[in-house]
C-alpha cells in the first residue's frame, strides 16, 4: 500500500515508506519508542564525554564540525540505503552526539546550566506536542502540513545561505542578538515543535503496516526533529542571556 503524505522531516517522506511486499513483522510504536530512547541515551553519553574533554582543555571544535558533516553524510546514505538503517542510524546517533557535545560545550562554559535547561524545555515540548496530537486538540490537516513544510523549508534555506556566507566572513542576522535574530529563533523553535506533530501523524499512519526494519527510519526522523528543536532552544536561550 502506498501513502502519499507530506511532512517537513525528510525522514518521513513517502520514498522511505512505500513498500508493496509482504512482511511477517511490522513497525510498531513500541519498537520506535525503545530505539529512540536508546539513541537519545547514546547521544547524551557522547555529549557528556565531549563536555569532559572540553573541561580538560581539549579543543572540541573538531567534534562539532566533524559531527555535523558526518551526520549529513550518513543522512544522505540512509536516504538511498534504507535497508542499512539498523547500522547507519546508530552511527548517525554518535555523530549527532559529537556535534551536540561540541556545540553545547562552548555554551556550557559560559552558562553552565543552560544546556540542561534546553534539554528540559525540549522534553516538555516533546510531551506537550504528543498530548496535543493524541487528544486531537491540534489536528494535522493537509493545510497544516503545507504551512509547516513551507516554514521549515524557508528556515532551512536561510540557514544554508547563512552558513555559506559565513565561510566568506559575512555574518548574517541569524548569528547576532538583535530582536530580528531572536524572533527568527523563536519562529524556528515553534516550527521545529510543530514538526513533531507531523512526525507523530506519519508514524501513526504507518504503524503495523510498514516493515519492521523501518522502525530505525522512524527513529532517525524523530532524532532529526528533536536535535533541531534542542539546538534552536539552546541558541535562543543563549541570545536572551547575552542580551539581557
Amino acid at each position: 500500500m502506498a501513502f502519499h503524505l507530506k511532512t517537513s522531516n525528510p525522514a518521513f517522506t513517502p520514498y522511505f515508506w512505500n513498500d508493496n511486499g509482504q512482511h511477517t513483522s511490522t513497525m510498531t510504536v513500541r519498537g520506535i519508542f525503545i530505539k529512540s530512547v536508546l539513541c537519545i541515551m547514546a547521544i547524551m553519553a557522547v555529549t557528556f564525554g565531549i563536555w569532559t574533554l572540553h573541561e580538560q582543555g581539549v579543543d572540541v571544535s573538531w567534534f562539532t564540525y566533524g559531527g555535523l558533516i558526518g551526520s549529513v553524510i550518513i543522512s544522505v546514505i540512509i536516504s538511498y540505503k534504507t535497508h542499512w538503517a539498523h547500522i547507519l542510524v546508530p552511527l548517525y546517533t554518535i555523530t549527532k552526539g559529537c556535534f551536540l557535545g561540541g556545540f553545547s560545550a562552548y555554551v556550557r562554559a559560559k552558562f553552565p546550566d543552560m544546556p540542561y535547561q534546553a534539554i528540559g524545555v525540549t522534553i516538555v515540548a516533546f510531551f506537550t506536542t504528543l498530548v496535543l496530537y493524541q487528544t486531537r486538540i491540534i489536528v494535522v490537516t493537509k493545510k497544516f502540513r503545507s504551512v509547516i513544510i513551507t516554514a521549515a523549508a524557508t528556515i532551512f534555506v536561510v540557514y544554508l545561505i547563512s552558513f555559506i556566507l559565513n565561510f566568506f566572513g559575512i555574518k548574517t542576522f541569524i548569528w547576532g542578538t538583535s530582536w530580528v535574530a531572536i524572533i527568527f529563533n523563536v519562529v524556528a523553535a515553534i516550527v521545529a515543535s510543530l514538526s513533531l506533530l507531523l512526525d507523530y501523524d506519519f508514524i501513526e499512519r504507518h504503524k503495523n503496516r510498514a516493515p519492521k526494519y523501518k522502525e530505525w527510519l522512524a527513529t532517525w526522523g524523530l532524532l532529526v526533529t528533536l536535535v533541531w528543536l534542542y539546538v534552536e532552544i539552546l541558541r535562543l536561550m543563549r541570545k536572551l542571556a547575552i542580551k539581557f
